[in-house]
């Protein structure tokens, strides 16, 4: 696997891949058998985990991947370093937990990989959510609503 200009030392990249294996096994997947985990490093060193938590009502359910930013975000962190994502077969997160990631930290570097701790990629986050649309889109709360002071 290249290393992408944003690479992790080795030794953080398997501390999150460890952490988001561990957080797979507490996957509540009882619909889709599709459990994930995930392992989301902090700008402060501290490493947040998740895993997808299924509902009968399909909409109610939430990703690893947010999971893992609600609670760094619950704790006051808003700005992330990195994500660990574990599926069985290295499936990449969904759109809407890209667009949730973009909103904190666009830059940061996204690891997949598959139950077995097996990296199948590591890439910033502006290539897995190319030309994105995210705070710095949006007008000023102070700015006239056609654009202009």
């Amino acid at each position: 696997m290249p290393e992408p200009k944003n690479a992790l030392a080795p030794e953080i990249r398997q501390s999150l891949v460890d952490a988001a294996r561990s957080s797979q096994h507490n996957a509540y997947a009882p619909y889709s058998r599709y459990r994930v985990g995930a392992a989301l490093l902090t700008a402060s060193g501290e490493i947040f985990t998740g895993c997808n938590v299924e509902n009968a009502a399909t909409p109610a359910g939430i990703c690893a991947e947010r999971t893992a930013v609600a609670k760094a975000v619950s704790e006051g962190h808003r700005q992330f370093v990195a994500i660990a994502v574990i599926t069985d077969d290295g499936g990449s997160p969904c759109g809407t937990c890209r667009q949730v990631l973009n909103e904190f930290s666009p830059q940061l570097v996204g690891i997949v990989a598959t139950s077995d701790g097996e990296a199948v990629y590591e890439a910033p986050l502006t290539e897995l959510l190319p030309r994105s649309f995210g705070p710095a889109n949006l007008r000023r709360a102070d700015s006239s609503p056609y654009g202009h002071e």
